[in-house]
């Protein structure tokens, strides 16, 4: 699998999210704070499944079961103090892995542990958690 970095030096990653992180939702400020750069919008692999945490944030998984779909996210460009910055901020129930994009390329995400999806509604039907939080009139 190719993984995408951003520029050669190493001196930025490229971060996929999923969530409120996402532009003009409810925590984005916090990317612009720890001075990401949006780069665009993607997708995932059709390997991926989303559910939403109590409507409060959502918990995307790998599915290697055939039962994903593809997700909506954006992949946004910063420092790996800036990184570390996000992700101390996030749930103690996500992390960071890789996820793999629609076309085979891998960057890093955020991701959820299997034990916080339990008994929590499954969103993946709407492919992305701006989709869920603007049909379901809640705040992203």
């Amino acid at each position: 699998m190719n993984e995408l970095t951003s520029p050669v030096d190493g001196s930025q990653v490229l971060l996929s999210v999923n969530g409120g992180l996402m532009r003009g939702l409810k925590a984005s400020d916090r990317m612009l704070a720890a001075g990401a750069t949006y780069v665009r919008d993607a997708a995932t692999a059709p390997r991926y499944r989303l559910w939403s945490v109590a409507d409060n944030y959502p918990a995307m998984l790998r599915d290697d079961d055939g039962n994903g779909s593809s997700i909506a996210l954006e992949l946004w460009s910063l420092t790996p103090a800036g990184l570390l910055r996000i992700y101390r901020g996030e749930p103690p129930e996500l992390s960071l892995g890789w996820v793999i994009l629609e076309d085979g390329s891998r960057v890093l995400g955020v991701l959820g542990e299997s034990a916080v999806v339990e008994g929590q509604r499954e969103i993946t039907e709407w492919g992305g958690w701006r989709a869920y939080t603007e049909r379901e009139g809640i705040a992203g």
